[in-house]
């Protein structure tokens, strides 16, 4: 177990990323409004930066699973059709010997 606390509250940090989101424009980079916001704060740089990127994972989610569920529906949709078109065969061929079979019968 790891004897570091967190030391920022989730609201916090919250509002640590808000604020960086909203005045980003006002700074020529991300990493100039990640440093003014974060000596502003009390926090570093680089622990600013790792809750924006969290947070941007967090609102990303969503969207990249709905296009994982795009592409899993639409294997589904071709397995089956391609199951379809197979039992389609199958019935046929199970036609066919069954009629074969009937003949065969017939002419002893």
């Amino acid at each position: 177990m790891s004897n570091t606390r967190n030391k920022f509250s989730p609201e916090f940090r919250d509002r640590a990323v808000r604020m960086v989101e909203e005045h980003r424009g006002d700074y020529p980079s991300k990493w100039a409004a990640l440093t003014s916001i974060a000596g502003k704060v009390g926090c570093t740089t680089e622990t600013l930066r790792r809750w924006c990127r969290a947070q941007a994972s967090r609102r990303a989610g969503p969207a990249l699973q709905a296009l994982s569920d795009r592409d899993r529906f639409k294997a589904l949709e071709r397995e089956v059709k391609e199951l379809r078109r197979a039992n389609k065969i199958l019935r046929k061929a199970s036609a066919y010997f069954a009629q074969a079979e009937l003949d065969r019968h017939g002419k002893w």
